[in-house]
């Protein structure tokens, strides 16, 4: 807690202190610090990193506050502004939940990602921190899950034009913005709101009600390690390297490029060693839930109970749970997706992001960051070494290694020299023209019955979750859309309904034509189409189905992937889950069913994920001591970028990638900053992106190296009824372009005439 200067006999004089404050304020146009006085009761409890709670506004509603400084009041404010100031109702913690470190990062955050600082500070912590201040929950064998049925974005809105009327549907709304879904007895325990408020939100379409089992958090499964890690000459070389920044205490950043199979994790647990030798603390971030269970098995064995977990797969006392068990220092080693970057360890030294390429680590919900950003903030702050790890790194790493911003360091082989996989192209044309319209070509359903005959396993990998993606009428071209969005619904043959996967809805499949009675065709391939199609050619063959579908319980990433390890299922089948990070030494077949699927989408990524994700996935095969194979289905089998990712070159890719990024001028060469109107009124959107237009041409006009493009309808133009229109700014990001944005956002949101437009800003979108 921050020192006072004390007045005669050591007491605090009355009403002499100032406590700035971050508000909890519904609207970005209106944050900036406010000013509160501290009353004589409180006057030992307030101080920088505290929650309190204040009047707020002319109807003076109570809401919360974060504490950003304290100061005397010496007197030099004018009276009448001395007398409006009010007072801090309560305190919300009895000591600070942020340190003077976060409190510079939510202000950073609040500047560079275009979100207030409260929200800043809100991502920082746990959910149920937010509601109250909890312990573990019991559990029963079946709970009541509420799972957020509309876009978060969307939440927020209804979650603010419910604040009057219905505060407690406003507190499940914002609380499920955040997580996704929640028990509802832990919604109920963290906001104090009823049962009734939450089947009120049901019945509006809001949320989801679900009855499912819960596991209890299963233990670390990790063996006893085999002695110390011994590595290869080419891992030793970059170890003793990365070592020296570990030990020195500097900021550093370093971007470890290696082919699948290399064996980087093991140099990540020998520098993790090296920062608990030197009493610092370290940090693993991975961009998928599947990969959690794996990665902390392998740690495990190293570090034992010395591990704390961070994901949204956990319940939220057990996030609570496992963030006290980080700020008090008992653990020094934390593994987690996305938010653990903000794991609060009381001395960084190491802080790893494995598989940085991955569009996970951008958190499309405000505030909008990037896990890097955050990770090289809190590594110059506390003088650690961030390692980005990959074997298809993202082009704007690579770029900044380039260009000497990152060291740079390579394992170009396997461990132990083991061969990569060769890749087979199997031309989709010519088993049209065969007579083979089926999702698995004749090459590939060798190669799995080859495999079954041997005892080893295969992975397939499709990007498309549910049966058909496309439902039509054969007569009279009727196709079946969501009547909420711009977008074809996806039949989901387990549940035989239609189903929107950007608002939730859906109706039951039909057997004819709404409109004219017609039969219908499924067009399209999802994973459930593929599995009934594997039980077909290949009846009584185990398989193993990975999508959002089937991992939607909290623990069921790990127990699919410890049947396919330990129960030896012939065919493992998933969308991305299944493309990285996975290592079973028993797969020696890999098969990418729809390769072209990304590669014609209007986003300037699109080469880039799909050269990641081919690659990534065909590195999945022959990780043991056989030898591995893959086969790459597509329709284009001469582009150039399927032709690269089939020989795993990624340099050849990347030379060709910032050519064309150069060119186009797009990021990294330059950096985007795109902004968003949505609203229920196309007309109104599109009216209020001209005026954005309008207020940032004037900005800028004499900017040479500032474009502004659009606007255009975003790539899905209408989600969950609100019409989305965006508008791109090609720019140096510097602060004269963020404040000038900033300062448009604010004036818009004061703008009358355009109510009902709700627009945000986000710094390097990954969504187009």
């Amino acid at each position: 807690m921050s020192s006072r200067p004390k007045g005669e006999g050591g007491t605090l004089p009355e009403n002499k202190y100032i406590a700035k404050l971050a508000v909890a304020v519904e609207t970005y146009h209106i944050d900036r610090p406010y000013d509160y006085r501290v009353p004589d009761a409180l006057a030992d409890k307030i101080a920088p990193g505290v929650r309190v709670l204040v009047p707020f506004g002319r109807g003076n509603r109570k809401n919360e506050g974060l504490v950003l400084s304290v100061t005397p009041d010496d007197g030099t404010k004018p009276p009448d502004d001395a007398r409006v100031l009010k007072y801090i109702d309560a305190a919300l913690d009895a000591s600070p939940v942020l340190g003077a470190e976060q409190l510079k990062l939510a202000l950073w955050m609040s500047d560079r990602f275009f979100c207030t600082v409260y929200d800043a500070a809100k991502a920082m912590l746990p959910a149920g921190m937010w509601f109250k201040d909890g312990v573990r929950r019991s559990r029963d064998k079946t709970v009541t899950m509420a799972v957020l049925d509309i876009p978060a974005e969307e939440a927020l809105i209804l979650a603010g034009q419910k604040k009057k009327k219905a505060p407690q549907q406003a507190h499940i709304l914002e609380l499920l913005s955040q997580i996704g879904a929640a028990d509802v007895k832990e919604i109920t325990y963290f906001t104090g709101a009823s049962r009734r408020s939450v089947k009120a939100l049901a019945d509006l379409g809001a949320v989801a009600l679900e009855e499912r089992e819960v596991f209890r958090r299963p233990e670390v499964k990790s063996s006893t390690a085999d002695g110390p890690i011994v590595l290869s000459p080419a891992q030793q070389a970059v170890f003793d390297s990365l070592k020296q920044f570990v030990k020195a205490g500097a900021p550093e950043a370093a971007l470890l490029y290696g082919v699948t199979g290399s064996g980087k994790t093991s140099v990540y647990i020998r520098l993790i060693e090296e920062a608990l030798k030197s009493g610092r603390d370290a940090v693993v971030l991975v961009p998928e839930i599947a990969l959690t269970p794996q990665m902390i098995a392998t740690f495990g064995a190293y570090f034992g109970d010395n591990i704390a977990v961070l994901h949204s797969a956990l319940g939220i006392g057990e996030r609570y749970d496992e963030w006290r068990r980080i700020n008090s220092g008992l653990v020094h080693v934390v593994v987690g997706t996305r938010s653990a970057v903000f794991a609060p360890v009381k001395n960084l030294g190491l802080l790893i992001i494995d598989e940085e390429q991955e569009h996970t680590y951008k958190s499309e919900n405000t505030p909008r960051y990037h896990a890097r950003d955050i990770a090289k903030f809190r590594c110059v702050s506390a003088g650690a070494l961030l390692l980005l790890g990959s074997a298809t790194p993202s082009v704007e790493s690579m770029y900044s290694a380039s260009s000497g911003k990152y060291r740079l360091f390579r394992l170009d082989n396997r461990y132990n020299a083991r061969e990569l996989p060769p890749v087979l192209i199997a031309d989709m044309k010519k088993e049209l023209k065969n007579g083979n319209g089926g999702s698995i070509s004749t090459l590939l359903l060798n190669e799995l019955r080859d495999n079954i005959e041997r005892g080893e396993q295969s992975i397939l990998f499709l990007n498309r979750r549910g049966a058909s993606t496309l439902i039509a009428c054969g007569e009279c071209g009727y196709t079946f859309t969501c009547p909420r969005c711009s977008v074809s619904v996806t039949y989901h043959s387990a549940n035989r309904r239609l189903m929107c996967h950007y608002c939730g809805y859906s109706e039951p499949a039909r057997d004819s034509c709404p409109d004219c009675g017609g039969k219908l065709k499924y067009i399209g391939t999802g994973t459930q189409k593929v599995e009934e199609e594997l039980e077909a050619l290949l009846p009584g063959v185990g398989v193993i189905r990975m999508d959002t579908d089937t991992v939607s319980l909290s623990n069921t990433h790990e127990e699919h992937l410890t049947r396919f390890r330990e129960k030896k299922v012939p065919i493992l089948l998933g969308t991305q889950m299944v493309a990285k990070g996975l290592d079973f030494e028993n797969v020696t077949l890999v098969g990418v069913l729809s390769a072209d699927q990304m590669l014609y989408i209007s986003d300037y990524r699109a080469h880039e994920r799909t050269f990641s994700l081919i690659t990534q996935v065909v590195g999945r095969s022959g990780r043991g001591m056989k030898p591995g194979r893959a086969v790459i289905q597509t329709f284009t089998p001469e582009n150039e970028v399927i032709r690269l990712a089939a020989r795993q070159d990624y340099d050849s890719f990347y030379i060709r990638e910032i050519e064309l990024r150069r060119l186009a001028g797009s990021p990294p060469v330059f950096d985007l900053i795109s902004l968003t109107a949505s609203g229920a009124d196309e007309i109104g959107v599109m009216r209020g992106c001209m005026k954005l237009r309008a207020a940032l041409e004037n900005y800028f006009r004499g900017l040479g190296d500032v474009r502004l493009l659009g606007p255009a309808p975003a790539a899905v133009a209408k989600v969950n009824n609100r019409y989305r229109y965006r508008l791109s700014v090609c720019c140096r990001n510097s602060r004269q372009v963020r404040d000038t944005v900033a300062h448009v956002v604010r004036e818009f949101a004061k703008d009358k005439e355009c109510r009902g437009v709700h627009v945000y800003a986000d710094a390097d979108p990954y969504e187009l």
